[in-house]
């Protein structure tokens, strides 16, 4: 009988990251999975060696929580989004700050480079997404229509599409061709926390209502509903390369990986008891869980 790939996946070990001085809300592993980037409410941001767990750099900036953080994808730059209303560009070698994006007047929750490295978008609680070019550090175009907070954000692997997902618990799809209309994906029963695009279209959300959904957002169909037995916050999806399998990750000690012709749960990958778990990142068949 064959068997799916992913079905071999297992947990191998455990590496913990721990000199934050306050809660760690987000992490982002480099392109090549060697550094992870990660950010703590004590105002401060991490990279680490993403094998041997070792600090090489703490970078300050930010006068408050460091809420989300990110690499762009060619690995060159990183962003952060911060409690104190802005958002940072960075370099990565050397490490310095590039632009502190100013627009937001309250929280600033998510952060989201394009694919390619043009865009960097911005989203929080004054319930506005904004885009801003990487080079020059200008705002060029405010996203309105959100009821609540912006939780998170993602592009398309084209960089022609932008997603966003707010607490009035929907999806909202915008062309950064401005005389496409904008998508509205509704069904999620609770504020949506994290989204993914994959290769060949589909666009995964996660919510703290327990489920993932999965879309073809220029059909406006939902075409899975995932998970919902559990009524735990989902923190993070991942799509493969390929856009075969999925992978999600919940408050608690779980990963799911999903089969995206099927909507089956091909392999759940148990963890420690007690760890909190930040992100799963999917790469061809690699799963990296991150622990913090």
């Amino acid at each position: 009988m064959w068997r799916h790939p992913c079905e071999d996946f297992r947990i191998s070990g455990v590496q913990y990251f721990s000199r934050h001085k306050g809660e760690v809300n987000c992490c982002s592993f480099s392109p090549d999975c060697q550094i992870l980037l990660t950010c703590s409410d004590d105002g401060g941001l991490y990279l680490w060696h993403a094998v041997r767990g070792k600090l090489l750099a703490k970078v300050c900036g930010h006068t408050g929580p460091v809420k989300c953080c990110v690499f762009s994808k060619d690995g060159h730059f990183f962003a952060s989004a911060s409690h104190d209303c802005s958002v940072g560009i960075w370099s990565v070698t050397p490490i310095e700050r590039l632009h502190t994006l100013t627009g937001h007047t309250r929280s600033v929750e998510t952060v989201s480079f394009s694919v390619d490295g043009k865009w960097l978008v911005s989203g929080g609680w004054d319930n506005t997404a904004l885009l801003w070019d990487t080079q020059t550090g200008i705002k060029v175009r405010e996203f309105l229509g959100h009821s609540a907070a912006v939780q998170s954000s993602f592009f398309s692997t084209d960089s022609q599409l932008l997603a966003t997902g707010s607490w009035d618990c929907t999806v909202k799809v915008w062309s950064l061709d401005c005389d496409e209309e904008t998508v509205t994906l509704e069904g999620h029963q609770g504020n949506v926390a994290c989204l993914c695009f994959s290769t060949t279209g589909m666009l995964a959300s996660g919510s703290w209502d327990g489920t993932v959904r999965v879309w073809l957002p220029k059909s406006h169909e939902c075409v899975f509903v995932l998970g919902g037995t559990e009524q735990v916050w989902v923190r993070c999806v991942a799509f493969s390369r390929d856009g075969l399998t999925l992978a999600s990750t919940a408050e608690g000690d779980t990963v799911k990986i999903w089969d995206m012709e099927s909507g089956r749960c091909i392999k759940c990958l148990r963890v420690c008891d007690n760890i909190a778990l930040c992100v799963a990142k999917v790469l061809g068949h690699l799963l990296i869980p991150c622990f913090l």
